[in-house]
């Protein structure tokens, strides 16, 4: 079966289905033939769903939205729209407009539908229909302007398989276009066959020019030999089971379903027999799998499977493939038909493809859309308010009569929209009754979206759960939240215990600590050689602590005299003159400047107290404060500006006020520094765009506010609304509730103090141990000497004088801790070390005995 009309086809298909006879078609493209479910109908022809997915995938590689079909007004046309607007929402895009063409129209019926298309924003085109109707639509597409520069044409197989049937003329009225074609792969069988092909057609048209052989004939070339291939079978299937010759063309072929009725009834379909074989050829002809002229043939289910695209661009004379796409891979700059089992992903992008010519001779990519001259518009709903908001403003203007919107909001929809991939025409509508007032709340306008009697909100309209219920937001383009603001209060501190504030408790308990620690250490690293650190034990105790505190001042007149000693009083007087410049600092700013607090800091407060607070009049802040913040409603006072606000709060009558971050900011800024923000913030999801629920243009509105947040338009625009003349401090640089200093600016300090005190200290006690290490080895040989005994042992020799130090060579005669005079002599002495070991051992003889005390034997001079 060939080329046939639609009723003729659905009526071949049902008599072969009755009579049990295999129909081939490989010219029936149509996707609704298969409605027919006829077990005897073969579709050796690719359906032309097939390649609405290679389509979609080129509009989502350019990046266009939106996509009219023009396609024929029949049943090939129609049969292929529902699944090319599928395809189109799998990658995004919508249909708004679907242009059907009669198969009869004349040219002044193609042209009125054309200057249709002309008039609207979308330069995007997808044609579907046969060559006759085709060509006309391109040659009055031409002569109106809409294959100038910015429109795109796409063409389905049904012209592309065409096209080197076209004549010139038509052929240049579609330069740039991109078409889809089947891919039939070059092959030696292939080039033989259109030798014989181009032979024959001189042989039989002689007059006539070479016409190529289309994807059409080497389809019926491929259903003929495969039906061939299935008869065959069949016929020796027959011989070999009946053992005899049975003709297919034998009366013994049919079986009449009546043979009673008269030879004048033939035409009668009720007549109308069996076919014996049709079942046979039906089973072989579903097993039948060859390489054809166009590829691979397989009817699986009576349908031949899908295989690859080309995709074509219109040049010149003819065409030229910039690409292909498969059913695996996606688009694909070559085809790689011997790697079968290939692991790319799908791709959809355009560097995948050749350079393209466009419509109008043009490289460049065309946006997809235009300015439309005419066309309907979104009606978007913006609310009026009282006073002036640097959000949304409505207002008339005196001089022109005309509706001017402005503000924040406005400006970020206005750069929202000119980065759309597409024209979004609109025109703003004040919510308003007829008398000029307010027509109603946020809430309100959204449920008029919902009711679908406006397209959007632009507003400062927080995105919250239950409002997304009705309708859809887009992303934020603010941060927000609900906070509250009180007035604060300027004050000095007046307390007689103000010198302990500049410090936390925990930095006075460290360096106290830290006093204590600093007086040990200088008082073992000065005992034994610095007579300053001698003496009775309370004498030492205070000298000591004496010492490290007076260091807080500089006012120490002890002299030390080892080198450990000086390092550690270096590093400590650097970190006391720290502290001290600190302390100082934080105490004159709390006792001469005036500290600025908020009234209220806790909202349990204000809900026990039943003093009242303010919202804005029509926000979701009423439903949050009865709800999360179990408010009175008593306590609560709506108010319809900022400017109220402000009233409000001078007159006392309102404590404190709970808004959304952005007009709390705005308002703080209008009155800098007598109010604050204070409390938890109640987290919501911002600022958004309203529309519709499932509203195609949600998603690229929200990419495009992606686009202007991230880049510097934002931020010129909050700074032109947002920006004040007066420069205001920072309400959180100028609120404190103390200027307390804690451990956690100086613990580092500490630390290094600390590090070189336990160094000085480690090396003081390797020194001694070293100097003393014979008298303690002496104890190690008694087996006698218990732990606690050479403890003690240990620490007599620590309180004893280092004679050997040159602190006490300094003069011949010197006072003991006793009072009594001892002198030196410097010539003939013994050596230190001779002394040292003579006196520690008589010492350790006779530390043990009554009435001997350990000083007198300390401090006998080595003479």
């Amino acid at each position: 079966m060939g080329p046939q009309l639609s009723m003729q086809a659905n009526f071949i298909i049902r008599l072969g289905d009755k009579a049990h006879v295999p129909i081939i078609s490989f010219s029936a493209t149509s996707p609704s033939l298969a409605s027919l479910r006829s077990s005897y109908f073969f579709q050796a022809a690719q359906k032309d769903t097939s390649q609405v997915r290679a389509i979609s995938s080129l509009v989502e590689a350019f990046g266009w939205r939106q996509v009219v079909p023009i396609y024929v007004d029949n049943e090939y046309g129609e049969a292929l729209i529902p699944y090319l607007t599928d395809a189109m929402q799998e990658v995004n895009a919508r249909v708004p407009y679907r242009s059907a063409i009669h198969p009869a129209a004349t040219d002044d019926q193609i042209a009125l539908e054309l200057e249709k298309l002309m008039n609207m924003q979308i330069r995007v085109f997808v044609v579907h229909m046969l060559s006759g109707l085709g060509s006309r639509i391109f040659a009055k597409a031409d002569e109106i302007g809409l294959m100038d520069e910015g429109c795109v044409w796409i063409v389905t197989n049904g012209l592309t398989d065409f096209l080197t049937s076209f004549n010139t003329s038509v052929i240049s009225s579609m330069q740039g276009v991109l078409g889809v074609k089947t891919h039939v792969p070059s092959t030696r069988e292939l080039r033989d066959f259109r030798v014989r092909w181009k032979r024959q057609f001189r042989l039989e048209n002689p007059t006539l020019d070479d016409k190529e052989v289309n994807i059409f004939g080497l389809w019926a070339y491929d259903a003929v030999f495969a039906l061939a291939m299935a008869i065959e079978k069949v016929f020796v299937n027959s011989n070999n089971n009946n053992g005899s010759v049975t003709g297919l063309g034998s009366k013994n072929m049919f079986m009449r379903n009546n043979t009673s009725t008269s030879n004048n009834s033939l035409t009668d379909l009720d007549t109308l027999g069996v076919s014996l074989n049709g079942p046979k050829i039906r089973e072989e002809l579903l097993k039948v799998s060859f390489r054809g002229l166009a590829g691979e043939f397989s009817l699986v289910n009576g349908q031949l499977q899908s295989s690859n695209y080309e995709i074509v661009n219109v040049i010149g004379v003819g065409e030229r493939t910039v690409g292909f796409w498969t059913p695996q891979t996606g688009l694909t700059r070559k085809l790689d038909l011997a790697n079968k089992t290939s692991t790319t992903e799908y791709s959809t992008s355009k560097s995948n493809l050749g350079p393209i010519i466009w419509p109008g001779d043009s490289t460049s990519l065309p946006k997809g859309w235009v300015n439309p001259t005419t066309g309907k518009k979104l009606k978007i709903v913006v609310p009026v308010k009282s006073g002036n908001s640097s959000f949304v403003s409505v207002r008339n203007d005196p001089n022109t009569n005309r509706l001017q919107v402005k503000g924040f909001c406005i400006d970020v929809f206005n750069a929202v929209v000119d980065t759309m991939p597409y024209a979004v025409p609109f025109k703003f509508i004040p919510f308003v009754k007829p008398n000029g007032e307010s027509a109603g709340s946020y809430n309100d306008m959204i449920d008029q979206v919902y009711l679908g009697k406006f397209d959007a909100v632009v507003a400062d309209v927080t995105i919250i759960a239950n409002r997304s219920k009705y309708v859809d937001f887009t992303l934020p383009y603010t941060d927000s939240g609900v906070t509250m603001i009180v007035p604060i209060k300027g004050m000095k501190t007046k307390n007689a215990w103000v010198f302990l504030k500049p410090l936390t408790f925990d930095l006075w308990a460290t360096i106290g600590c830290f006093f204590v620690f600093i007086g040990f250490v200088v008082w073992v690293l000065e005992h034994r050689i610095n007579q300053d650190f001698r003496g009775p034990l309370s004498h030492q105790i205070g000298t000591s602590f004496w010492f490290s505190f007076s260091t807080m001042v500089f006012a120490h007149r002890e002299q030390v005299v080892s080198n450990l000693a000086r390092f550690v009083v270096t590093i400590w007087c650097f970190v006391v003159l720290i502290l001290t410049q600190s302390y100082t600092a934080s105490l004159t700013s709390l006792l001469t400047v005036e500290q600025l607090r908020p009234t209220l800091t806790d909202v349990n407060e204000l809900i026990k107290t039943g003093m009242k607070v303010g919202f804005p009049k029509g926000s979701f802040v009423l439903g949050m404060l009865k709800e999360f913040l179990p408010f009175k409603r008593s306590q609560i006072k709506e108010y319809n500006s900022l400017e109220n606000l402000g009233e409000l709060l001078e007159n006392g009558e309102i404590v404190a006020a709970f808004d959304e971050i952005p007009y709390m900011k705005l308002f703080i800024a209008k009155h800098c520094s007598n109010y604050t923000m204070v409390g938890p913030t109640y987290k919501t999801d911002g600022f958004g765009f309203v529309f519709p629920r499932g509203s195609p243009l949600v998603g690229d509105v929200s990419r495009a506010i992606l686009n202007v947040t991230e880049g510097d338009k934002m931020k010129q625009i909050e700074n032109a609304w947002f920006v004040s003349d007066t420069i205001c401090p920072d309400s959180s640089s100028v609120v404190s509730t103390a200027s307390t200093l804690g451990l956690n600016s100086f613990w580092g300090l500490f630390l290094i103090a600390g590090i070189a005190s336990l160094l000085a200290l480690t090396i003081f006690l390797a020194k001694f141990l070293y100097e003393q290490r014979q008298i303690l080895l002496r104890l190690d040989s008694e087996n006698e000497a218990s732990v606690w005994r050479r403890i003690k042992v240990v620490l007599r020799l620590f309180d004893e004088k280092d004679l050997s130090s040159h602190t006490f060579k300094k003069s011949n005669c010197r006072t003991s801790d006793h009072g009594v005079e001892i002198t030196a002599v410097d010539h003939g002495s013994p050596s230190p070390s001779s002394y040292s070991n003579q006196t520690e051992f008589n010492f350790y003889l006779h530390e043990d005995q009554p009435g001997t005390s350990s000083t007198q034997y300390g401090e006998t001079s080595p003479n």
